[in-house]
């Protein structure tokens, strides 16, 4: 559910990281409190005018509420029988809007942008011992981990169907997790190779 960036000179593409990121944060602490209908459905068109502001095709949008969708409508059902169809589309659309808005800010947004910004906001953490780079080498490799697990996985599960495997569990998270633990050794083995073996 990462975005990547897409160049582009939309007002949204011309805003700080800063500014975006602290928005972003805002929202998510705000989000809690949100217990209106009416509210949630606001966020959601503030949402869709910042793909329309960023100048994103609809493909994209649909890119990312594809996968959404899978976790989403289970549980909006669930919500509803529970909680009735008003709270249930207060949960629902809140975490809609939420990840759609985090998707904006990495559509419109260097990654090295935002690892920068990470990194000054940690720099008075200097004084108790973090490296501020450190920190932002960090989140440089756990951004970059993501495609490549999901490149990991899919071809883990090319090779379990060519096995005839169907759709077993364990066929498809043992390879996974061994594939992903030699990368993580390999990625280990060139920081060290780099001096960064501490």
């Amino acid at each position: 559910m990462i975005g990547l960036y897409r160049d582009g000179g939309s007002l949204l593409h011309r805003l700080p990281a800063g500014a975006k990121l602290a928005g972003l944060l805002l929202a998510g602490l705000v989000s809690p409190f949100v217990r209106s209908p009416v509210v949630t459905a606001v966020a959601l068109a503030v949402v869709l005018a910042g793909y329309a502001t960023a100048q994103m095709p609809a493909a994209v949008l649909l890119q990312m509420l594809r996968p959404l969708l899978l976790v989403m409508v289970p549980l909006g059902v669930f919500q509803t029988v529970v909680a009735g169809w008003e709270r249930a589309f207060v949960i629902v659309g809140v975490l809609i809007a939420l990840v759609l808005l985090a998707n904006l800010v990495t559509l419109t947004t260097r990654t090295s942008d935002l690892i920068d910004v990470v990194v000054r906001v940690c720099g008075p953490l200097r004084r108790v011992g973090v490296d501020p780079e450190r920190v932002g080498l960090m989140l440089q490799l756990a951004i970059r981990a993501v495609p490549l697990v999901i490149d990991l996985g899919g071809r883990v599960r090319e090779a379990q169907h060519a096995r005839g495997l169907g759709a077993s569990p364990r066929a498809f998270a043992v390879p996974l997790v061994v594939g992903a633990l030699r990368r993580a050794d390999a990625m280990g083995d060139a920081l060290a190779a780099r001096g960064l073996d501490d």
